[in-house]
C-alpha cells in the first residue's frame, strides 16, 4: 500500500487511510517501523507509535533494535514512513537493510509507505521532489512495483506567476533520460498493490507519465499496470 501523503489537510496522521491500512493489514496485527527519513528518530518513532496503537496495533520501530535485519525477517508487515527521501534511502544503504526488506516482502509481509516510504518502492528515488540534503551511494531502491512514484503531485497551475518548473516538467525531464513510466499520485490517492494489481485508491487521481507519450489521468478503481503497461508488481 503505496500512499501519497500520511496527512491530508483538515485531519491528523494517517486519519485519512486508517480504514483502508486496517483492511490491506488484514489478519496482521504488528507493524515493523523504519523512521529513517526524518532527523529526530525517536519523537518520529514515537508519534506512528501512538496512531497504530489506537488502530490496536503492536509497534516495534527497527532503529530501536539490535538486530535490524533479524527484526525484518520475523516481521509480519513493514512500514517506512515519510521525510527527505534522500535521507532514507542512504539509510536503508548504509544498514544494508533494502534487500531483507525486499526479501520479506516477497515472502508476504504487507508494505505501507507514505511519501518517501512510497518514494522508495519504485526502482529508483529520481522522481522525488526532495532536496538531496544527503548522498546515497546511488539511487537504486526497493523495486518493489515497476515504475516511478512521485508523491504529492501537483498539477501545473495556469494562474501562478511562479517561473520555476513544474513537477510535470521535471517528471518529463526524467523522461527524456529514462524509460521508467512515472506515476504523479496526488496528495489524498495512494496504490494499493495486491495479486499482480496495482489499484488506484482515494478521490484525488494520479497523472501517468510514459515516454514519448502525452500524460495519461488515473482516476479511483484504475489498475495502474495497465496505463503504464509492463508487469505487474513484485
Amino acid at each position: 500500500m503505496l500512499i501519497s501523503n500520511s496527512t491530508v489537510y483538515g485531519s491528523d496522521y494517517l486519519d485519512h487511510v486508517e480504514n483502508e491500512i486496517k483492511d490491506f493489514l488484514g489478519p496482521h496485527k504488528s507493524i515493523l517501523f523504519f523512521p529513517f527519513a526524518l532527523f529526530d528518530r525517536e519523537s518520529y518513532a514515537a508519534k506512528a507509535r501512538a496512531r497504530f496503537a489506537k488502530m490496536g496495533l503492536t509497534f516495534q520501530s527497527v532503529h530501536q533494535v539490535s538486530k535490524p535485519k533479524r527484526a525484518i525477517e520475523k516481521a509480519e508487515a513493514i512500514f517506512i514512513g515519510g521525510g527527505n527521501t534522500f535521507r532514507l534511502l542512504k539509510a536503508l544503504q548504509d544498514l544494508a537493510l533494502l534487500e531483507p526488506i525486499r526479501r520479506r516482502v516477497r515472502e508476504g509481509a504487507p508494505y505501507l509507505g507514505c511519501s518517501a516510504g512510497s518514494n522508495v518502492a519504485g526502482p529508483t528515488i529520481k522522481t522525488t521532489k526532495d532536496m538531496p540534503i544527503v548522498q546515497p551511494r546511488s539511487f537504486d531502491s526497493l523495486g518493489l512495483v515497476p515504475f516511478q512514484i512521485s508523491p504529492h503531485f501537483q498539477d501545473p497551475d495556469p494562474a501562478s506567476t511562479h517561473m520555476g518548473e513544474t513537477q510535470e516538467e521535471r517528471i518529463l525531464q526524467f523522461l527524456e533520460e529514462n524509460e521508467t513510466p512515472v506515476v504523479g499520485m496526488r496528495e489524498g490517492a495512494w496504490l494499493l498493490c495486491e495479486k499482480g494489481a496495482v489499484t488506484l485508491k482515494g478521490e484525488t487521481g494520479a497523472r501517468i507519465f510514459r515516454r514519448g507519450q502525452a500524460p495519461v489521468e488515473a482516476k479511483r478503481g484504475d489498475n495502474v499496470v495497465d496505463l503504464v503497461g509492463g508487469p505487474g508488481a513484485n
